[in-house]
Parts: structure tokens; C-alpha cells; sequence
């Protein structure tokens, strides 16, 4: 059973940092990130790294947030500096099997106050 377990989320001010974590059970994941969802707004892609390191952000994070997995934990993790009240949103992991396409965390809610 493909099982995604997202921890991390909290509340933090302008400028601080939070580091989110996602475990991933249940099968190989090929690319594995995060995406956020904002009150009315579109979810968006924020971040996603292959199993073999490679790595792409939205342009908003970048320099900001740094992605990295652990292969052997099948886990990913999500480190976030010089947090703006922008970056308020509901964070979801993913991660994606070439068998069975996307799997989906349940979300962690990031709130960062100004």
C-alpha cells in the first residue's frame, strides 16, 4: 500500500525557517516533491527531485528553499529559509511511480505571520 507521511508544518514568523519531511512506503518513487496550495489560489509546484539527485523549484523559492531526499528512507525533505507571508499555504508532498503515476500526501499546513 503506497503510504506518504508529511510532518513538519507549523507556525513561524517573517524571516524564520521550518523544514517539512515526507516518507514515502510501498513502492520506488522516481521523482519525489512538494507542491502548495494558497486560500483561493491554484495548487503550485514548489519543488521536486529525481532519485538521482537532480532538482528544480518555483522561481518564488528559489535561493530560499532546498530540496534533498534520502533514498535509502525513501523519504524527502523540504527546508525552508527567509519565510515570507507569501509562502502561507497548505503543503502537500508528492511522489511518482512510472506504474502507478502520482501519489499524494494529506497536506501540512505552513503559516508564516508578517
Amino acid at each position: 500500500q503506497v503510504q506518504l507521511v508529511e510532518s513538519g508544518g507549523g507556525l513561524v514568523q517573517a524571516g524564520g525557517s521550518l523544514r517539512l519531511s515526507c516518507a514515502a512506503s510501498g513502492t520506488f518513487f522516481s521523482i519525489m516533491g512538494w507542491h502548495r496550495q494558497a486560500p483561493g489560489k491554484q495548487r503550485e509546484l514548489v519543488a521536486a527531485i529525481t532519485s538521482g539527485g537532480s532538482s528544480n523549484y518555483a522561481d518564488s523559492v528559489k535561493g530560499r528553499f532546498t530540496i534533498s531526499r534520502d533514498n535509502a528512507k525513501n523519504t524527502v525533505y523540504l527546508q525552508m529559509n527567509s519565510l515570507k507571508p507569501e509562502d502561507t499555504a497548505v503543503y502537500y508532498c508528492f511522489a511518482r511511480n512510472t506504474n502507478i503515476g502520482n501519489a499524494w500526501g494529506q497536506g501540512t499546513q505552513v503559516t508564516v505571520s508578517s
